[in-house]
């Protein structure tokens, strides 16, 4: 069965009506025989619907077969050239004319925030919004978990996402909010938390 909505990155949130991937190595382990069933770090589980899935290494799922495709609070984890495959791999699944939207931390509200913030540790704030690491991973558990997990992160304002995802062959490109979809699938897997002090983007293959 071709499922025409697909979402990646959905951490526990994963509606029923869409096919949905996550990358995390704790959703392997979960999914392992017998003894995965037994294992989480997690105060929950993945829904069994979840499947395991890298945008950037690439999902099964055919080229040209998707009405839509949503991701919230991934691309944000990822490297540049990593994005650049994952902006490949989606318009690639997509269908001519078919929607793309996506949820992460608005770089410039950010820097506004910081600039505006006269607490003596505003630049802490800053960083741990933008992704800072408090410390390096130098263990062996750490090293598989970011190897497994996300490895690089590059943050975005509307205008830079705007001329990449142009660049990458995307129309209509705009701004979004929570519940502007056209297409009302989207309800669907769209959470307002989400949303909130968050740069939100929509466009079209």
């Amino acid at each position: 069965m071709i499922h025409e909505y697909i979402q990646y990155g959905c951490g526990f949130s994963a509606p029923e009506t869409w096919l949905n991937f996550d990358r995390s190595p704790t959703l392997r382990f979960e999914r392992l025989p017998v003894v995965g069933r037994l294992y989480t770090r997690n105060s929950q589980r993945f829904p069994d619907n979840v499947r395991y899935g890298d945008i950037v290494r690439g999902l099964p799922i055919p080229q040209a077969s998707c009405s839509g495709v949503y991701c919230s609070h991934v691309l944000e984890h990822l490297a540049l050239d990593e994005f650049h495959i994952a902006m490949q791999h989606t318009f690639q699944y997509l269908k001519p004319g078919g929607t793309f939207r996506l949820v992460l931390p608005d770089l410039k509200r950010l820097a506004r925030d910081y600039l505006a913030d006269g607490h003596p540790l505003a630049a802490f704030r800053f960083m741990e919004a933008c992704l800072g690491k408090k410390r390096r991973a130098r263990g062996l558990r750490d090293f598989v978990v970011g190897w497994l997990g996300s490895s690089g992160q590059w943050m975005w304002d509307e205008k830079a996402m705007t001329e990449q995802l142009r660049e990458h062959g995307f129309r209509d490109i705009r701004r979004a909010t929570f519940g502007d979809a056209e297409d009302r699938n989207f309800d669907a897997v769209e959470e307002k938390s989400q949303f909130e002090g968050c740069l939100a983007m929509q466009c079209r293959r």
